[in-house]
């Protein structure tokens, strides 16, 4: 048997803020607001699954069945990732009469889209940056699709203005309805 010489890391000994050290932090606050901005984004989405489905009139006959659904439904909203919760979205929004939305498909896709970036950025492990500030997060997703656009602040930047402007739509879809958008103190018939 051959002798195995064993080696540990010592953490003490590593960089400060390591294995992120090597990022400006203002790359890291740009990156975390992004974040933040696709939670908000989830939260919105799941505010408006509940405020569609709460509106939509039903006959009758159909009430109690869609009663007893409605519970799992916003029990998914408040658990579900960006990706079913767009599905979910995109259902209620064209099941609801009184929706005014003309585009729907493009807005569909654009979350479909958010979604993909979302992982990247929310699950990648960030490489060095290049010299630009840039670097391209290790990310392979379900499709073994491997992710290999450098990310930099500024594109950060115009992900998190673009996810920004999506929540504003997603908004939009229920106060054109005269509805109260849910937990805001908007204007519009609180539901």
């Amino acid at each position: 048997m051959t002798d195995i010489k064993k080696h540990y890391i010592e953490p003490e000994s590593l960089p400060e803020l390591f294995p992120t050290h090597k990022h400006e932090p203002a790359f890291w606050e740009v990156l975390g607001r992004t974040v933040a901005t696709f939670g908000f984004l989830e939260e919105i989405l799941g505010k408006a699954i509940f405020a569609l489905t709460a509106t939509k009139p039903y006959s009758e006959e159909d009430i109690q069945a869609a009663y007893e659904a409605w519970y799992k439904k916003l029990e998914k909203a408040l658990t579900d990732q960006l990706s079913y919760l767009t599905k979910s979205y995109d259902k209620s929004l064209r099941e609801h009469p009184q929706s005014t939305i003309t585009n729907i498909d493009e807005l569909i896709e654009q979350l479909k889209e958010a979604a993909k970036i979302r992982n990247v950025i929310c699950h990648g492990s960030w490489r060095t940056p290049d010299d630009s500030g840039a670097s391209i997060p290790h990310f392979v997703n379900f499709e073994k699709m491997i992710f290999d656009t450098p990310i930099d602040k500024d594109f950060l930047l115009q992900v998190q203005k673009h996810v920004s402007d999506l929540i504003c739509t997603v908004i939009n879809t229920v106060t054109q309805m005269g509805f109260q958008f849910p937990g805001s103190s908007g204007p519009g018939k609180p539901i």
